[in-house]
């Protein structure tokens, strides 16, 4: 039998191109039931391809067709009954195959229609596979059918498992279009939602806007820094090719190699690609682009979506300043918060060219004596060197501590808050303790509204009670984002967003006519704040009373608060 996995032999570390997401004529809606698997074998090698899979639908037969295809050339050769065009057909699989890696796979069908790429090692048996599908309710007499309908079958988190559990790549297919996870406006709740896009077993999103830019597209709105959303996702893209070249009357119904992902790989194997899936350097991954582009730069758009909750920026490290300091007390803050990562060597002002690190070996070796140092417990932070616009940029990761409070010079403990690292107060330094001493399972839900009212955005902050002491005022400030009280904030005692909130409501309380009202929700206030656009927002209770919420950014908008954005 024909082995279909490409080695590298060199260690070193090369963007390969893929695409994922490939059917073949065993697809009952294939476009071209002519075509021929050596058809999509040369196309994928005329685009270039380094790594395809065959996804039929519910289905492994066209890849099961193709190997029985090349065992029988070969049992033929070895009795040396080729007709000559059969032995050129032979030689050209072979030739194919030892430049392209094709990988099992198949697009199942989930409960209420959603679509999940399973994708295989070449080393797992039809057999297995096949066992698999069956265990995910697909009917056995619907196993070559290769159809989008099998009836009931098996729910997506459970799906998800048992692709993982029996060595799968798990990929959402077209998960923000039709039959995907995550399209929008769909008509389950939004913890059906969070569930089927932040589930362990689940690896990647394929999308379809992997490579636009903007607050709308896919990618934006799971890098983590949304509060429901607080794990990073991989997108990729892939073609979902019904057809072996694309249909020049349907520019939606395209061809092998039409939409692709290049990945940054040590050698063409299942096994490296797998680890890429299931790690967590998502620059290991972009969308492929024609020569005559620059290739996608992944810091630019960190840079493009700006400072956040789990992403911040240093242009330099020294210590004149406070700039070591500071990058440090982000690592603190990221640890005692959901994790994260700083880039050191450029701003968060997308226009503004990287300045770069010089010398970035002694900076690293410096900045990780410094978190050995400084930072209580230990805490293991990764760092590499990144390129950007021909620049040494350094990435540090940072994972959401599992010991906290994290202590920055044995007293001073940070957390952050949207956008910026702050020195905790007493309350949430309590939440941190209360997560070391009774860890539970984190999940997000959505933060009540009393009287029935839609519930407020997701970041930002809402002064929820206010209380006057020997003359002065005590504020109870509710986060937004995880429904977290600290109560007994004054106006000298407040950082900078609670101050600014604890300010408005003093000095200038929100007059019913200065808002601008979609129904009982209202826009009261935009601006801009530590380089991100926020709203003070209002909502009217049946009582006339209003409720503010201060600082939201556009990560906090759901539901019928999105109004306000999409006016503008």
């Amino acid at each position: 039998m024909i082995s279909s996995n490409k080695q590298n032999n060199s260690d070193r570390m090369q963007w390969r191109r893929m695409d994922l997401h490939i059917h073949t004529p065993a697809s009952a809606c294939y476009e071209q039931p002519e075509a021929s698997f050596l058809d999509i074998l040369r196309q994928a090698e005329k685009r270039a391809l380094d790594i395809i899979a065959f996804t039929d639908h519910n289905s492994v037969a066209g890849y099961r067709a193709m190997l029985s295809e090349i065992e029988e050339l070969e049992v033929l050769e070895r009795f040396d009954r080729l007709r000559p065009e059969e032995r050129e057909r032979l030689r050209e699989y072979r030739q194919l195959l030892d430049q392209i890696l094709v990988l099992p796979g198949f697009e199942f069908t989930a409960t209420f229609g959603f679509h999940i790429l399973g994708i295989f090692s070449p080393q797992t048996s039809i057999r297995q596979l096949e066992h698999l599908l069956l265990d995910l309710n697909v009917p056995a007499e619907k196993l070559d059918m290769g159809s989008t309908e099998v009836g009931p079958t098996t729910d997506v988190l459970t799906a998800y498992r048992l692709m993982d559990e029996r060595g799968g790549i798990v990929i959402a297919a077209h998960a923000n279009s039709s039959h995907g996870v995550a399209m929008r406006r769909f008509g389950f709740g939004g913890q059906t939602k969070i569930a089927y896009t932040q589930d362990e077993h689940l690896h990647a999103l394929e999308v379809t806007d992997l490579d636009r830019r903007g607050r709308n597209t896919t990618v934006a709105f799971f890098t983590g820094a949304k509060p429901e959303y607080p794990r990073p996702m991989r997108c990729i893209q892939g073609s979902d090719a019904h057809r072996v070249t694309a249909d020049p009357r349907d520019r939606q119904s395209l061809g092998v190699g039409d939409r692709v992902t290049e990945v940054l790989l040590s050698e063409v194997s299942f096994e490296a690609l797998r680890e890429v899936f299931l790690g967590d350097d998502f620059s290991r991954t972009r969308p492929a682009r024609p020569q005559t582009q620059a290739p996608f730069d992944h810091l630019q758009a960190a840079r493009e979506q700006g400072p956040s909750i789990n992403r911040s920026f240093h242009e330099a490290m020294t210590r004149r300043g406070g700039q070591l300091y500071a990058i440090v007390a982000d690592v603190v803050a990221f640890a005692n918060t959901n994790g994260g990562t700083i880039y050191v060597g450029m701003s968060g002002t997308p226009k503004e060219p990287p300045l770069g690190v010089d010398h970035p070996k002694w900076v690293m070796s410096t900045l990780r004596a410094e978190f050995e140092q400084k930072i209580t417990p230990p805490l293991e932070v990764k760092m590499d060197l990144q390129q950007s616009q021909g620049k040494n940029i350094i990435r540090i990761s940072v994972p959401k501590g599992e010991d906290p409070p994290y202590v920055l010079d044995e007293s001073k403990i940070y957390i952050r808050q949207e956008t910026e690292t702050s020195l905790a107060v007493r309350d949430e330094i309590i939440q941190l303790i209360r997560r070391t001493l009774a860890p539970e399972i984190e999940e997000a839900e959505e933060i009540a509204a009393p009287g029935g009212l839609i519930p407020p955005p997701r970041t930002g902050v809402e002064i929820v009670e206010t209380v006057k002491r020997k003359g002065t005022l005590y504020h109870a400030m509710k986060d937004l984002r995880n429904g977290h009280e600290v109560q007994n904030v004054t106006r000298s005692s407040a950082r900078r967003l609670w101050h600014y909130a604890i300010t408005q409501k003093e000095d200038h309380p929100p007059q019913p006519a200065e808002v601008t009202w979609h129904n009982d929700l209202g826009l009261w206030k935009r601006y801009e704040r530590a380089g991100k656009t926020r709203y003070d927002l209002v909502q009217r209770a049946p009582d006339g009373s209003l409720r503010v919420y201060y600082g939201v950014t556009e990560e906090g908008f759901h539901g019928e608060w999105e109004h306000f954005l999409e006016a503008e």
